[in-house]
């Protein structure tokens, strides 16, 4: 017997594969019906197929706690998650748009800054931005192009509506997870694929490499792209290391590079110096250049400011892109896209309190309890209070921090996010899942990967979805019904 979706529990969420009436939905009705052939025994026995696929192929990841750092087994779950082709034209036209304004933004404040002298955007905003470089202040990037890779966060509510949950436009991270992810599903269950129309996801790597070629200062054929890690003790080095490989690139640390007296960056090698044109970093700011920025950091390499603001070497992203990945800057990207764009917002942003406006705050503040909380610059779930499922000592100690520093704090209703059937002991349980897709933005074109990294609450009930916060990922499937 399999799975009976006449027993699966909605419970009141908005369920991507099963309606309220515990019927499939129409672009998933062959999915559901694959699963409802499949015995207990075939699903544990693709449960393991899984995690032996992932063990073999080593798909890992970093988590950091305790004073350690350990590598842990990527945690997949075999059931896709599945959008519609004609619902994903309309979120990728939406993701293109708001990169797009955002890009013009970060362009104009480290220029003209014209949308604060228009009063759309608070001067005082800027001024405590913790990601704003003004190192940056005047050097123009190639077709004003700073964040070129650009990892937005969505989220579906409990009406199946979608929204954007934040932007990250600093140093992205996931995407070798969703090639990996597609990878392990056509080793499990690779009939499906005969089955359904599901849009391929491989082309990313080679999208990557034109973007990051096409941003060369030099007119080759083949430039010399690198992709620069702080090392293996970085959480996404198997991020870095598979990004690499795939693209033909070198993989490099800042010891690797060197930048001469002409003010351009050298690659060492055993026959010499040999001149890099693109650097995908996947290393903060504050530690790509001790000479501009942190003095005493052994990750970068001394002179590459000099040798980027001259037009000699590409950083992607550019430095200062991190100015507008800021949760308090996300309140204001629907205004943003009106200014830069005169369009409506495609995709709506999910309703933002902030706490640097002295009503928002009070109100944060009283209904703290009911609210998601987020310091305006962490990432991966770290200092989130999650109203609902926080104790008192919790709330107090966030309502400090708030008062301490309100322009840090941003919160949002607690969404109902929407679930997808999660294989959970031989049965299907919904679980939280929220979605990363990628776009990628160069001097003539912007492209959104078909898809993206579904994030996946592996604990019953919770909604943080973060690896690092225990979370695990599935597939992501972008089906042609009209094609099926």
């Amino acid at each position: 017997m399999g799975i009976d979706w006449r027993a699966y529990q909605t419970n009141g969420f908005f369920d991507e594969l099963i309606g309220d009436n515990a019927k499939p939905r129409a672009h998933g009705a062959e999915l559901a019906k694959f699963f409802s052939d499949l015995s207990k025994e075939d699903l544990n026995q693709a449960r393991a197929a899984s995690d032996f696929a992932i063990k073999e192929m080593g798909i890992t990841f970093t988590v950091y706690g305790e004073g350690k750092t350990i590598d842990r087994a990527w945690p997949f779950d075999v059931v896709p998650r599945i959008i519609q082709k004609s619902e994903w034209q309309s979120i990728e036209y939406g993701l293109k748009q708001r990169v797009k304004a955002l890009n013009l933004f970060i362009d104009d404040l480290y220029h003209d800054q014209k949308i604060i002298k228009d009063g759309i955007f608070p001067k005082d905003l800027l001024t405590n931005s913790v990601n704003f470089r003004k190192q940056c202040v005047g050097i123009s990037p190639p077709s004003q192009t700073w964040a070129h890779i650009c990892g937005s966060d969505l989220v579906r509510d409990g009406q199946g509506k979608m929204y954007v949950l934040e932007d990250n436009l600093r140093v992205p991270s996931g995407v070798s997870y969703m090639l990996e992810n597609r990878s392990v599903m056509k080793r499990v269950f690779p009939e499906l694929f005969e089955r359904m129309s599901v849009l391929p996801v491989t082309d990313y790597t080679s999208d990557l490499f034109d973007m990051l070629a096409s941003m060369s200062p030099r007119p080759l054929d083949k430039p010399e792209v690198v992709v620069l890690t702080p090392g293996v003790f970085n959480s996404a080095y198997f991020e870095h290391c598979y990004l690499a490989r795939e693209m033909g690139c070198e993989l490099v640390e800042g010891r690797d590079l060197v930048v001469e007296k002409d003010d351009c960056v050298y690659m060492k090698t055993v026959s010499g110096l040999r001149r890099v044109d693109v650097i995908y970093r996947r290393i903060d700011d504050m530690f790509i250049d001790p000479e501009a920025f942190n003095p005493d950091s052994t990750l970068g390499v001394a002179g590459l400011m000099r040798a980027w603001s001259k037009g000699n070497v590409a950083l992607v992203n550019a430095p200062g892109a991190g100015v507008a990945d800021d949760k308090v800057v996300y309140a204001y990207v629907p205004e943003i896209i009106k200014y830069y764009l005169g369009e409506e917002p495609k995709i709506d942003n999910v309703p933002t309190y902030k706490c640097l406006d002295p009503k928002e705050c009070d109100y944060v503040i009283k209904n703290i309890d009911q609210l998601v909380v987020k310091p305006a610059n962490e990432s991966g779930g770290y200092g989130l209070l999650i109203g609902p499922k926080s104790t008192k000592a919790e709330q107090e100690k966030t309502i400090a921090q708030i008062k301490a520093d309100p322009r840090n704090w941003v919160a949002q209703p607690t969404l109902a996010l929407s679930t997808v059937p999660t294989l959970a002991e031989g049965e299907m349980e919904g679980r939280h899942v929220d979605l990363r897709p990628f776009v990628l933005s160069s001097a003539n074109d912007v492209k959104v990967t078909t898809g993206g990294l579904t994030r996946v609450a592996m604990v019953k009930g919770s909604l943080v979805v973060n690896s690092s916060q225990g979370g695990g990922s599935k597939d992501t499937w972008i089906v042609d019904e009209e094609d099926h």
